[in-house]
């Protein structure tokens, strides 16, 4: 399984499904920041570039690096909260076939995220935290706070 999250928040809500995460072989896709090194010790991580908010060099990058890690690890499932280095990876895992999962984050309530609405249509799954998202994303599995 490959676990792609921005540092901060985006990476607690990862950090929180850990007794659901922990049993099975995973990496990582995440920035190379202090928080994020302390906090995944111990784990396999490859680094992508950041910042990621409207970032066009690093889009790019993010892109060649989704292309080759997804080519070379060839991971059963990807599951991601965003943020913006999760869609090089949607994209990719859409078009090789492999199976992907975003759960949009606990903290947009009244509108959508703008990975939320890129990885919607690329996701075998798309996750929701609270009913009142259902609105913004009709059809999505709410699967409660994860916080």
């Amino acid at each position: 399984m490959l676990l792609i999250a921005s540092s901060g928040g985006h990476l607690a809500q990862l950090l929180a499904l850990r007794s659901w995460w922990e049993p099975l072989d995973r990496s990582w896709a995440t920035f190379d920041t202090p928080d994020v090194v302390s906090q995944l010790e111990g784990e396999k991580i490859d680094f992508v570039r950041h910042p990621t908010t409207r970032n066009v060099p690093n889009l790019l990058r993010n892109t060649v690096i989704a292309w080759r890690l997804l080519q070379t690890r060839r991971p059963d499932l990807i599951v991601s909260t965003g943020a913006g280095s999760a869609i090089p990876f949607f994209l990719f895992a859409k078009v090789l076939g492999i199976p992907s999962a975003y759960i949009e984050v606990y903290d947009r309530i009244t509108s959508r995220t703008v990975t939320g609405r890129i990885c919607r249509p690329l996701s075998s799954a798309f996750c929701i935290q609270w009913d009142d998202q259902s609105a913004l994303y009709p059809g999505a599995h709410v699967i409660g706070p994860l916080l």
